[in-house]
């Protein structure tokens, strides 16, 4: 009776833990107006973005390689490369810090102007210079 719950508890667990390795080596997807840099956090919320002195907004996110959010003071004085996207008013809004893969994927834009440029392919996550 022990050994059929047991086969039972293994059999539910199983698919379980395979969708739980696939979900981790997905990619995240990043916005069209996200733009490559290096960050720095100064004194939060004062940063340097490639080597500019900027702000992050009030509400900022800032998302670890591992996709969790990060606060800001636990990364003073690290160099990150970063994909980041700017609320309306200027202030650097959403930043995620780029994994080893993530920062392989080449060309990706810097500035605004090459974002418009160049081509997105959202399901790929890939830009192509036109």
């Amino acid at each position: 009776m022990l050994r059929c719950v047991l086969k039972a508890i293994l059999a539910a667990a199983l698919p379980l833990l395979l969708t739980a390795g696939a979900a981790a080596q997905t990619s995240r997807p990043f916005l069209a107006t996200a733009l490559r840099g290096a960050l720095v956090v100064v004194q939060p919320p004062d940063v340097l973005l490639n080597g500019a002195p900027e702000r992050l907004s009030p509400g900022a996110r800032i998302r670890g390689a591992n996709n969790m959010l990060q606060m800001s003071a636990a990364l003073v004085g690290q160099k990150l490369l970063v994909h980041y996207t700017r609320e309306p008013s200027g202030l650097v809004h959403d930043v995620w810090i780029l994994t080893p893969d993530e920062a392989t994927r080449k060309p990706w834009p810097a500035t605004p102007e090459e974002a418009q440029r160049w081509e997105f392919n959202p399901a790929a996550q890939t830009w192509t210079r036109r």
